[in-house]
């Protein structure tokens, strides 16, 4: 029980925290299970991983879409372009040593903090018409705010590729690389940005979980997967009605610091 109640209270607390900032989680999970896990084959931690932020990513994107704050066809258009990337990753993870993968999870949480940080939000709002080469969204949220942005959707696409790899190679989900790129780079409010996110990451790690489970990576990962998965779920609940009352500069801020000292200790992990 008390086991149980253990790694409830890391889902909660994690789904929360990840809903908020719209990453889903993992980036924090992962360095959790490495700790806990020394031993363990990186295919199995980064399996249990995608699974519970699968569970965090669903329950959450319900959330947001009450708010009606997902972009559902920048989403979708993101999410299939992630899709095999996302697949490849989840059968390449068998090929990486224990320490590597630390490091490179840890390189990649300090690489995305120092961006945001360096190059703070692009956030833009549309005066007049579209932007040349550039698909335009105009979004109104459940409170009746009202969201204008253009972003350029082949590059885009290519990001979303490549996340959908590294993130399920890593077992992070692909959200602390996915926020930071839909706000930065593409230029989306971050409110909607980290909603979109969300939404991303669900179907992502569906099929990054649904790969492991195939291959037969989480046989005897229920145990742990369970409680933790529970508590994301009510964890992304939170995290969602909470978004609402957090500005977006403070959204991003936390992002950073919460990289940059996940970062740290995984790199320390990987040297020690």
């Amino acid at each position: 029980m008390l086991h149980f109640v253990g790694y409830a209270t890391v889902g909660l607390i994690i789904g929360t925290f990840g809903t908020i900032i719209g990453v889903g989680g993992g980036f924090l999970l992962v360095p959790l299970l490495l700790w806990l896990y020394p031993t363990a084959e990186p295919e199995v931690l980064a399996g249990i991983s995608l699974t519970a932020v699968f569970f965090n990513a669903f329950s959450g994107s319900l959330a947001y879409a009450r708010l009606k704050r997902i972009d559902y066809r920048s989403g979708l258009t993101f999410s299939l372009a992630a899709l095999p990337g996302t697949i490849l990753g989840s059968l390449s993870t068998t090929y990486i040593p224990r320490h590597l993968f630390d490091a490179v999870i840890g390189l990649l949480l300090l690489a995305a903090s120092s961006y945001i940080v360096v190059r703070p939000n692009r956030e833009k709002a549309l005066r007049g018409g579209a932007v040349a080469g550039h698909t335009t969204v105009v979004l109104t949220d459940a409170s009746g705010a009202q969201y204008r942005y253009a972003y350029n959707r082949r590059i885009g696409v290519g990001i979303s590729f490549f996340v959908g790899y590294f993130s399920s190679l890593l077992g992070i989900g692909g959200g602390v690389i996915h926020v930071p790129a839909l706000i930065q780079i593409l230029n989306f409010p971050v409110h909607i940005g980290t909603a979109t996110s969300h939404f991303i990451l669900a179907v992502m790690t569906f099929a990054g979980s649904a790969t492991h489970i195939v291959i037969g990576t989480l046989a005897d990962s229920l145990r742990i997967i369970l409680p933790i998965s529970l508590g994301m779920i009510v964890g992304a609940q939170i995290g969602a009605r909470l978004s609402g009352r957090v500005r977006g500069t403070w959204i991003t801020r936390s992002l950073a610091v919460a990289l940059m000292l996940v970062g740290i200790r995984t790199l320390w992990q990987a040297f020690k």
